[in-house]
């Protein structure tokens, strides 16, 4: 599987990322020197994809420290808690944000005994987070390819591979291991408006891995998949309730219900770490609304008259009736999701 993409986030001295929103005419690297740029770079998503963000909030962590030089420990504590809420809430949807940063400033204080320390133990606990979730991604692709196995046509909506995450990805794990294994495979990807994430960046990985990837309109995909032109839908997430509602990028909620109509299955991937155990229904997850100016305009071209309003929820909530499974690296978990979920999250995390 090779090619031209890069890692999607990594650090020496500092972070180097892709930035997502060049792709796919323009593959630039940049550099996250302080807590400015990192919340930057998240809202404006030159990062993006819920593991990929906990990946990236953590290691922003130490550069967010680095930056003020802090004299004491004391002062070093203060400043994580600032960036506890600075860096951790950058974004409201996706869990494994908040998570990660939390775990990292958790684990970390509570070991440190003075400034070195800390430092070290940031930089270990934001390595765990990364390894962890490509542990989970390839663990995730191989539940995934053996559910699709006889699957060659598959869907998916927005990107949930390796720009995604810090591993092969989620939704897109099973299908790099559906190549791999020279299984037939032709990937359809929605377009994913406003923002294009399926026709700009989930294009661009495939091909870039050499898999057979067609962009369709996302007005035309229910069509496509009620003519019985797909066998099975595959979809990432930002955050998962306890009863398995599942948050992604909006107008996922349309592709489940034409699976469901034309009796395909419709997956969910995504890590433990994406299951907000805490809520216990999709009905409490925080929609982010961005500018409506990604609904008027397509990189400085007008769409629409001006003055005419526009609205831009980031995400939907899909009900877990019309999701088959939530592939995990954990298991497939299968309704009653709130007893497979709970079961699942207990054995990852402790009770």
């Amino acid at each position: 599987m090779k090619g031209r993409t890069p890692p999607t986030v990594w650090a020496n001295d500092h972070i180097q990322i892709i930035d997502q929103t060049l792709l796919p005419t323009e593959v630039k690297i940049i550099e996250i020197r302080n807590a400015a740029q990192a919340v930057d770079a998240i809202q404006r998503l030159a990062i993006r994809g819920a593991p990929a963000l906990g990946a990236f909030g953590s290691l922003a962590l130490v550069v967010a420290l680095d930056e003020v030089q802090p004299s004491s420990l004391a002062e070093a504590t203060s400043r994580l808690e600032q960036c506890r809420t600075l860096i951790g809430d950058a974004r409201p949807t996706a869990v494994n944000l908040r998570w990660a940063v939390d775990r990292v400033i958790d684990r970390a204080t509570n070991s440190a005994s003075d400034l070195a320390s800390l430092r070290t133990a940031l930089i270990r606990e934001a390595h765990a987070v990364a390894a962890e979730d490509e542990a989970a991604c390839n663990e995730i692709g191989r539940l995934g390819h053996e559910l699709l196995r006889e699957a060659s046509v598959i869907g998916t909506h927005c990107n949930a591979g390796r720009l995604a995450t810090a591993g092969t990805g989620t939704a897109l794990a099973p299908m790099y291991a559906k190549a791999e294994a020279g299984e037939p495979l032709h990937v359809l990807a929605s377009e994913t408006r406003p923002l294009l994430q399926g026709a700009r960046l989930t294009a661009w990985e495939l091909d870039d891995a050499g898999i057979d990837v067609t962009v369709v309109p996302d007005g035309a995909m229910a069509s496509t998949v009620l003519s019985g032109q797909v066998d099975a839908y595959i979809v990432g997430a930002d955050r998962i309730a306890a009863n398995g509602d599942a948050a992604n990028k909006i107008g996922t909620v349309g592709h489940a219900l034409a699976s469901r109509e034309a009796g395909i299955p419709f997956y969910v991937a995504a890590p433990t770490s994406t299951i907000d155990i805490g809520l216990a229904s999709g009905s409490h997850i925080e929609i982010e609304q961005r500018d409506a100016v990604e609904v008027h305009e397509i990189r400085g071209s007008r769409l629409t008259p001006k003055g005419v309003a526009a609205s831009n929820p980031a995400f939907d909530v899909t009900p877990n009736h019309l999701i088959t499974a939530i592939i995990t690296e954990a298991g497939v978990l299968r309704a009653p999701f709130k007893d497979s979920i709970a079961e699942a999250v207990s054995r990852v995390r402790g009770s």
